[in-house]
């Protein structure tokens, strides 16, 4: 997994919600949050960002650190 900058909205919990990330030198605005899920010391985030493109984020709320787990590049016909 390769590791991450993430900038979050914290509303009623710290890190509720990601607002952008930076993967090496470029940052992305994150457009919109498809899916969220849980996991022992894990918060998943599915969402697109302003490249178009679909990731898929995790947050250890123990170590306090993101990775990401996945990028899909979504093809525009």
């Amino acid at each position: 997994m390769i590791g991450l900058k993430v900038n979050t909205f914290s509303g009623h919990k710290a890190d509720e919600r990601p607002t952008s990330f930076t993967l090496g030198d470029r940052t992305f605005r994150v457009e919109d949050i498809i899916d969220r899920w849980y996991g022992e010391g894990h918060a998943y985030f599915k969402l697109t960002a302003e490249d178009g493109n679909l990731y898929v984020i995790r947050h250890d709320t123990r170590a306090d650190e993101w990775e990401l787990v996945m990028t899909e590049t979504m093809r525009k016909s």
